[in-house]
């Protein structure tokens, strides 16, 4: 939260091993809340056999002007997933072309950059 009592939240994905660019996305940034909510969707061009191979990198930042952005929290989704975070990536990997919803709790690792 800044000096205001809000957060400028926005929420970054990002599909690794890295794949570049088109492997990264970004929701709009929520201005002025401590409750956001974000409903945007975010699509992937990638074969889902090697889809499984991979890990979605979900990350919350606090928008800042002229200073670097806070970390808030994230989680990974993935094979070296633990726990719901793992059954909810099978689950994903068993249903193609299936959207799949779940919440999952942020964990507030260090985490190096904002980009």
């Amino acid at each position: 939260m800044d000096a205001n009592g809000y957060s400028d939240p926005y929420v970054k994905i990002c599909l690794k091993p890295d794949m570049g660019k088109k492997g990264k996305c970004k929701t709009q940034i929520k201005k002025r809340t401590l409750n956001p909510e974000f409903n945007e969707e975010f699509s992937y061009d990638i074969k889902h056999s090697e889809l499984a191979k991979k890990t979605l990198d979900i990350s919350v930042w606090d928008y800042d002007i002229g200073k670097a952005n806070d970390y808030i929290g994230g989680c990974q989704l993935g094979i070296t997933a633990k726990g719901e975070r793992l059954k909810h990536w099978y689950e994903c990997l068993k249903n193609k072309d299936k959207k799949i919803e779940r919440w999952h709790t942020l964990v507030n690792e260090n985490h190096v950059a904002s980009d």
